[in-house]
């Protein structure tokens, strides 16, 4: 649920949009161990929205992809992804226009550290991801995510993080959002609760909300 009534402009100075911009997303994700190290995702989306113009229902991008462990100790863990994504009804690229772009493929790594450490108060990890995004119909992309995890206390984890990317071959859009949520352990199911913020962008709209999701582990 992020809505914006500003966008960053080409030099990244906040203006104000012709009209409100409103996009709702219902997001579908799970992943399979194939082996110890390898893991099957699948993600889709269904994409709601409404701005100056354009208003839009329907299906989002659907990727599915491989990731697969390649190094792995008692506190650090390497992997590297490769995915494949059909582009959907929705915006399949926050900055394009629904219905625009192609099939997409993308590689990512994604490197991670965890511990425990009395200065943050209890279990900890930390997680960056860097990846490139080839893009047919629409520029591809470079993207960078960073993750914070603390558990102080048994069954409650603090997030904390970072979104950015840039499109690349002489596309002008870039953003950089941030989010702190908190997810509630159950049993097998987890509950997570948090808030979205734009922090940075260019030829980007400036979109806050709130984000829920719900795990489950088979």
């Amino acid at each position: 649920m992020l809505r914006a009534s500003q966008g960053f402009d080409l030099d990244g100075t906040l203006r104000d949009l012709p009209a409100p911009r409103e996009d709702d997303v219902a997001s579908l994700f799970a992943e399979y161990g194939l082996t110890d190290t390898l893991t099957l995702q699948f993600r889709s989306e269904w994409q709601r929205g409404l701005d100056a113009f354009a208003d839009y229902e329907g299906l989002g991008p659907t990727e599915i992809g491989v990731r697969w462990q390649a190094w792995r100790d008692d506190h650090n863990a390497v992997a590297l992804y490769v995915g494949y994504a059909t582009p959907g009804e929705g915006r399949n690229a926050g900055y394009a226009a629904p219905g625009e772009g192609e099939g997409d493929w993308e590689a990512r790594v994604l490197a991670g550290h965890s511990g425990t450490y009395e200065w943050l108060g209890g279990r900890a990890f930390i997680e960056a991801q860097a990846a490139r995004r080839f893009r047919s119909g629409l520029p591809d992309e470079a993207r960078g995510d960073l993750t914070l995890g603390v558990e102080a206390v048994d069954g409650w984890l603090m997030l904390t993080q970072v979104y950015g990317g840039q499109t690349l071959d002489g596309g002008e859009a870039a953003w950089l959002n941030g989010e702190v949520s908190v997810v509630r352990r159950l049993g097998d199911w987890s509950v997570q609760a948090g808030w979205r913020e734009p922090v940075a962008g260019r030829e980007a709209p400036a979109q806050r909300g709130l984000v829920l999701a719900i795990w489950r582990r088979f």
